[in-house]
């Protein structure tokens, strides 16, 4: 998230107030005519990201900065441009602030947040936009997006079906590279029974020897297993014990809405393989520190045709840090950006549940659009291949050691 100027996070304003209107926001024409414009719902996910994007946060304290955030209202943060196909078409769009924490979208009442989402993807639509994306928590609050794209006045996605296709090529690339034999594996999907999981299940299902489903609602669970059991090409089992679970595993898909770490380092195999999809992280920063024989990997990146570019819609000219690599976005991104590519305006991935034919079709689509998975990353920083190696010396290693 991006503050802008005269925000309540700059000293120097000298009103104290937040002066953002949507009038303020000048419309720009691109040369392509052919294509729809996009917007995505974007907002902090911690303080570091508060403090990252807004230098004057810092020092603020984090009951202030929270205080803030309770009610600032959403503002038109990014202006994307540069988003081209290898055929020529193009499209524009705009990240849109809906300045809560993770915490506080949980915690606050479930109206109030729709309105703030619904006012961010409002200001999206009268900068020209013809179809929004929802991105982190503001895609899992309440019916994961239901509700808002039936109050909005453009067509909603929350992006998980490209979220979970580009997931799913992450998890197995990073089998690859760790020399596991997929077909003789045993996988672990944690949170299954949410609209990204259980796609994940149907989907890792048939490279995979055993699936293991896990998920904290019993009930839930018990009926999703039930449901898909006889339908998945290899043996599965459910268990709400996520340790236990992960110590059977050589592959792990993560992909719940957890504001805590789930997955720690003293319950992975050696060399196993570990592909979150989830924001915040799901996996400990500890497996960084304490098991380097273990590849840990953020599924749902894309590297994103065309020269893009993310300038700060306050401050012209002044780049936005999203935190990647150039020419990153998170894949629930790219799929908002490949639905105005498309001139595809529908509310593709809406609900708890993932048509996995739509997340084949939306891979194909990103494909056909030039979008492709993007390098490697773990813990926010590149994985380059020197460290794949070292990883699967310490794996080799850690086997020596420590016999199966």
């Amino acid at each position: 998230m991006t503050m802008p100027s005269g925000s309540p996070f700059d000293t120097h304003s000298g009103t104290g107030k937040l002066r953002v209107t949507r009038d303020s926001f000048k419309r720009q024409e691109i040369a392509s005519v052919h294509t729809s414009k996009f917007c995505f719902v974007i907002h902090p996910l911690s303080l570091a990201d508060v403090e990252r994007y807004e230098p004057g946060a810092k020092g603020k304290g984090e009951p202030i900065i929270r205080k803030i955030l309770e009610w600032m209202p959403a503002y038109a943060a990014v202006h994307v441009t540069g988003v081209r196909t290898p055929d020529g078409r193009e499209t524009e769009g705009w990240f849109v602030a809906a300045p809560l924490m993770p915490e506080q979208i949980i915690a606050f009442p479930r109206e109030e947040v729709y309105d703030r989402i619904l006012h961010a993807i409002k200001i999206g639509a009268e900068l020209g936009a013809n179809v929004a994306g929802l991105g982190a928590f503001t895609g899992v609050v309440g019916d994961a997006g239901i509700t808002i794209n039936e109050r909005s006045p453009i067509p909603v996605t929350t992006g998980n079906s490209l979220t979970i296709a580009a997931g799913v090529q992450s998890l197995f690339r990073g089998a690859q590279e760790m020399g596991i034999d997929a077909p003789q594996a045993t996988a672990v999907v944690v949170g299954a029974t949410g609209s990204i999981g259980a796609a994940g299940v149907h989907l890792v299902a048939p490279h995979v020897k055993h699936v293991i489903l896990v998920a904290r609602n019993a009930t839930r669970l018990r009926k999703f297993h039930e449901s898909v059991k006889e339908e998945l090409p290899c043996a599965s089992s459910a268990t709400l014990d996520i340790s236990a679970a992960v110590r059977q595993a050589q592959l792990i898909l993560t992909a719940t809405s957890s504001t805590q770490d789930v997955i720690e380092p003293e319950d992975l195999q050696t060399g196993a393989v570990v592909c979150e999809l989830s924001l915040p992280h799901d996996v400990s920063r500890r497996v960084a520190l304490e098991r380097p024989d273990v590849l840990v990997t953020e599924g749902g990146n894309m590297l994103v045709p065309g020269n893009p570019r993310l300038e700060r819609v306050r401050e012209p000219g002044t780049e936005f840090d999203l935190n990647l690599p150039p020419r990153t976005a998170l894949a629930c991104m790219s799929e908002t950006m490949v639905l105005a590519l498309e001139n595809r305006c529908e509310p593709y991935t809406l609900g708890r549940g993932i048509d996995v034919q739509r997340v084949i079709e939306i891979e194909r689509l990103a494909a056909r659009c030039g979008f492709k998975l993007a390098d490697m990353r773990a813990f926010d920083a590149a994985i380059t291949q020197p460290m794949i190696e070292a990883t699967r010396r310490a794996a080799a290693e850690r086997r020596a050691r420590v016999p199966a």
